[in-house]
């Protein structure tokens, strides 16, 4: 990639900005098993030893929070041994390193910003004695452009050498990468296969953006873009080959979610052994906003797991926030987030 080309990621990004919306509810501690979560048993021991199926029941009714609606948790098969979630929180710090505008992960020198991240897990960590907090970077590995490019999908993907500088990055501090996709005027059939390498490496996971799928062929971030569940459906599935083509413990899926057409038919979105989905509320605004949003349309439409996204600028200076929100104001949601990605 041409260096020159790489400045469009910077002009581009303030169309790359997510809008927010959600209500506060009461903290409540599940100690007690409620009614059971799982519908089907996995047994399979091939990467570490079998998945301590009682307390995984014990902490998803634990990250439900006493909801009562029914939705939480949610019924689903027991992953594979060695699976991230719910045994512990992801805490990521989010962007690319073309820009300081897309996220911190981006913006600071990489000391700065890895002892940034570590505070940021301690503050989990203290907040939340039961569900463990662990560092990650996500990293976006294709960002959605302005102009049509050379091959016209309004695409840029980055360099290799910048992903193995994440990943470099990330083994300072034992922390997860995700590789984040943004398609543009692609596919992710077109876009995921290019980061098999990557996603082979067991601490390598995938985060996808359907605010960028602009499947109508409009230019990204002149409408709000949309994954169906067929495409979350795609993403899992190849995650879930890689899983056993590589004899890998569960990939994590994320993806992001602001308004109710980012993703549409989210009740044919599969639950598999291989892979652990986590829906993320991706808006910003006040957290009167992102707390509607995250009512609206993350707790509703129950998939597998939950995200929050806080946005050190856009959740304070444009709204007139002091701070933004903090880990005692999510640990009132319903369910509770195990993935907090920080812009």
């Amino acid at each position: 990639m041409k260096i020159e080309n790489a400045f469009l990621i910077i002009a581009f990004y303030s169309l790359a900005s997510c809008k927010a919306n959600t209500q506060e509810s009461k903290l409540i501690m599940a100690d007690t098993l409620a009614k059971p979560a799982i519908a089907t048993k996995n047994t399979d021991t091939t990467y570490g030893k079998a998945i301590d199926t009682a307390t995984y029941t014990k902490l998803l009714n634990y990250i439900s929070n006493g909801d009562s609606s029914g939705k939480w948790p949610v019924k689903q098969p027991y992953p594979l041994p060695g699976a991230i979630l719910p045994f512990n929180r992801v805490v990521s710090y989010y962007g690319n390193l073309y820009s300081k505008r897309m996220g911190v992960l981006g913006e600071y020198p990489k000391d700065i910003m890895l002892q940034k991240l570590q505070r940021e897990v301690k503050k989990w960590s203290a907040a939340d004695s039961v569900v463990k907090a662990i560092p990650a970077l996500h990293y976006i590995a294709v960002t959605a452009q302005g102009a049509p490019g050379a091959g016209g999908k309004y695409r840029l993907r980055m360099p290799f050498h910048q992903i193995d500088t994440v990943i470099n990055w990330a083994k300072q501090i034992n922390a997860l990468v995700f590789i984040d996709i943004q398609v543009g005027l692609s596919t992710l059939q077109q876009e995921i296969p290019e980061f098999e390498k990557y996603l082979a490496m067991p601490q390598v996971h995938l985060g996808i953006d359907p605010e960028f799928s602009m499947k109508t062929g409009r230019k990204p971030g002149s409408v709000v873009g949309t994954f169906d569940a067929a495409d979350v459906n795609y993403a899992a599935g190849y995650l879930a080959a890689i899983v056993k083509k590589y004899n890998l413990p569960p990939k994590i899926l994320v993806v992001h979610r602001f308004t109710q057409g980012m993703v549409t038919n989210y009740k044919q979105i599969k639950l598999r052994p291989e892979v652990q989905i986590v829906m993320d509320m991706d808006g910003w605004g006040n957290p009167a906003k992102k707390l509607s949003t995250y009512y609206s349309w993350i707790h509703p439409q129950p998939v597998q797991f939950t995200g929050f996204k806080l946005f050190y600028k856009n959740d304070t200076q444009k709204v007139g926030e002091k701070q933004e929100m903090q880990p005692q104001h999510l640990l009132k949601l319903k369910p509770v987030p195990v993935y907090i990605q920080y812009q």
